[in-house]
């Protein structure tokens, strides 16, 4: 079993051999942050239980989370302002928001334009949507991708290698997860996107050394655009 406090163990050994690299959840949130000024108003888009709206220490009264699972917003940890939808349709005004963001959500789209049309919509003008995601493009995606069709197995199966509940494996569709992708989305939604890194990650085989390093080989030698994780800005 690989938990996520081994992950860590794993990335700070890369990080060590690897100058100037960061974790993609390091920099996703500290571009969150750039944006955040003390009067945003901010939507976390899949909040599921938490995440990173636990570690902004901006106003709670100024951020509102959605998410399909209503158990996940009631076992939130924070007194979150929430809402039961989907992202595809979005619950609020136009020009609501200033800042919107989303971990680990753009990979389970299946009509991704829907959900950009609608952030775009409630965003404010030069309000910005930043976003984590797999990138579609790494040798993984393709990996659990053909696992998603398992179904079921998928869940089971994920849950016995990485200490995570089947519940919360969710089918994936790689259709938001490469600049192609994401700038045609951005613009058919009138968004542009600002930025995007793709950052390695040797981490998710590494159920031992040689796993470890054999993945670093891999992530070392793959080009740029094929890094495992996407972080990026998209403007409105």
């Amino acid at each position: 079993m690989l938990s996520l406090d081994k992950q860590n163990e794993w990335r700070e050994q890369y990080r060590a051999t690897h100058p100037g690299w960061r974790p993609a959840t390091e920099l996703y949130a500290d571009l969150v942050r750039q944006y955040l000024t003390p009067e945003a108003r901010v939507l976390d888009i899949g909040c599921g239980r938490g995440g990173l709206v636990e570690q902004l220490e901006h106003p709670l009264g100024q951020v509102v989370g959605i998410d399909p699972d209503w158990l996940s917003l009631r076992e939130h940890r924070l007194n979150l302002s929430s809402a039961v939808a989907f992202s595809d349709d979005l619950p609020f005004a136009p020009e609501t928001f200033d800042v919107a963001f989303a971990s680990w959500v753009l990979e389970h789209l299946a009509r991704p334009f829907l959900t950009f049309q609608s952030i775009a919509r409630v965003l404010k003008p030069g309000g910005v949507f930043v976003f984590i995601t797999p990138n579609g493009r790494h040798p993984l995606a393709l990996l659990n991708k053909t696992m998603g069709r398992l179904g079921m197995l998928q869940g089971r199966l994920v849950s016995g290698l990485y200490d995570r509940s089947a519940d919360d494996t969710f089918t994936t569709h790689y259709r938001a997860n490469s600049q192609a992708a994401l700038k045609k989305l951005a613009t058919q939604s009138s968004l542009r996107l600002a930025k995007l890194h793709a950052i390695p990650d040797p981490t998710y085989l590494a159920f031992n050394r040689p796993l470890f390093k054999l993945m670093s080989l891999v992530e070392d030698a793959l080009p740029a655009g094929r890094k495992i994780h996407l972080v990026g800005v998209l403007v409105k």
